[in-house]
């Protein structure tokens, strides 16, 4: 028996706290109504200011000084994370020094990287030290990493502070694989966390090219703090094909658009 819409939204907006992320089939079958239902829940939702819809389904959606801890994101669209990651990894070529900020799509990257050599691998993520490490030990690829120090924010499993930006100015690096919180082409990439926000800066300064990894819940969107405008970003992989509307600035900014498409 289908129930009613307060209920449903109701039953929404609970999953949604609890995995941050919402499908419509599934809300569909749980709900007992037709997919068309569900998405006009979802509609009446974000006219209210508390949901982003996002193709198939939905998202919470959070003010521009708000970020959910680093677990609570691993969840919410996993698959697209891992097809983006997986994309941008085919970027990096053996011999590259990279630069990888935190970030749950970064985490993707840095699980894909394989079949490379010589590796030179800056991070001051936790997370992605710790798969890189995984991947050395177990011959995915060969290389070095040099983990940039500083404060310990558990939540966000990150190093950051003053130190790690001294540290992180000392280097020189092909490529930084930047993971945001926001990007528009009035504004450019930026993020939430204000320390994270100025290592992820220091990224970009120290980089030859910078490739920003951004699924479909970050376009058009302005996060709290500012990391870098539009035209030092080279490369944006999503996995959604570019706003029409945005084609004149990605074509004047010189920026190439990769969808990552198919299986993660």
């Amino acid at each position: 028996m289908s129930i009613s819409s307060e209920r449903r939204k109701k039953i929404i907006l609970e999953h949604l706290r609890l995995e941050g992320q919402v499908k419509v089939p599934e809300l569909s079958r749980r709900c007992a109504v037709s997919e068309e239902t569900v998405r006009r829940d979802l509609l009446q939702l974000e006219g209210a200011g508390l949901v982003k819809r996002v193709y198939g389904g939905a998202i919470l959606d959070k003010p521009a000084n708000y970020e959910p801890p680093y677990l609570h994101r691993q969840k919410v669209m996993a698959e697209e994370k891992a097809l983006i990651g997986g994309k941008a990894a085919g970027l990096i070529a053996s011999g590259d020094t990279i630069a990888i900020d935190v970030g749950t799509t970064t985490l993707e990257l840095a699980k894909a990287i394989s079949n490379r050599e010589r590796l030179t691998v800056l991070t001051h993520s936790i997370a992605v030290a710790y798969h890189l490490m995984q991947s050395l030990n177990e011959g995915r690829f060969s290389g070095q990493i040099i983990v940039i120090g500083g404060q310990l924010n558990p939540e966000q499993q990150s190093l950051t502070g003053a130190m790690g930006e001294h540290m992180m100015a000392q280097f020189r690096v092909d490529k930084a694989f930047i993971s945001i919180g926001g990007l528009s082409m009035n504004r450019g990439i930026s993020d939430y966390d204000l320390n994270e926000t100025m290592l992820s800066r220091r990224m970009v300064e120290a980089a030859s090219q910078t490739i920003v990894l951004a699924d479909e819940s970050k376009l058009d969107k302005e996060a709290f703090v500012t990391i870098a405008p539009i035209r030092n970003v080279k490369t944006i992989v999503s996995n959604v094909a570019a706003p029409k509307d945005w084609t004149a600035a990605l074509k004047s900014n010189h920026i190439q658009w990769i969808e990552a498409r198919g299986k993660a």
